[in-house]
């Protein structure tokens, strides 16, 4: 199978993707984290894991998602502080139903919460 090849900042190197990745979530949707106490709105997706291999390897071996699914970038909250998160899909679920996100963040790239998912700026879009 023929994979395709993106450079990813964040790992500082080329990543190799399968020709098809199915995510699950889109940008502005609302999700929350299957084992922790974490919600947020995807702002980016990577087809598949390309963060840095330290930020990898710091993920207990028990708890380390495979590689080849989509990874999410998230404006993250729990009770105590608001974040930029990166989830594997198979760590989320969708949480819409639990009202708005209140990250600092959210108005640099959302215009606004509609019907249960935020609204990329039109100035974002291509």
């Amino acid at each position: 199978m023929d994979r395709a090849s993106f450079f990813s900042p964040q790992a500082g190197r080329h990543v190799t993707a399968p020709p098809v990745s199915s995510a699950r979530f889109g940008i502005g949707d609302i999700v929350r984290h299957r084992m922790f106490d974490v919600r947020g709105v995807i702002f980016d997706i990577d087809p598949v894991f390309a963060n840095s291999e330290e930020w990898y390897e710091s993920i207990p071996e028990d708890l380390r998602p495979n590689r080849d699914q989509p990874f999410y970038h998230l404006l993250a909250e729990n009770d105590d502080s608001s974040y930029v998160a990166y989830v594997s899909q198979q760590n989320l679920m969708c949480d819409a139903e639990s009202g708005p996100v209140e990250h600092p963040s959210l108005d640099d790239i959302f215009e606004g919460f509609h019907g249960g998912r935020y609204r990329l700026h039109r100035s974002m879009t291509h």
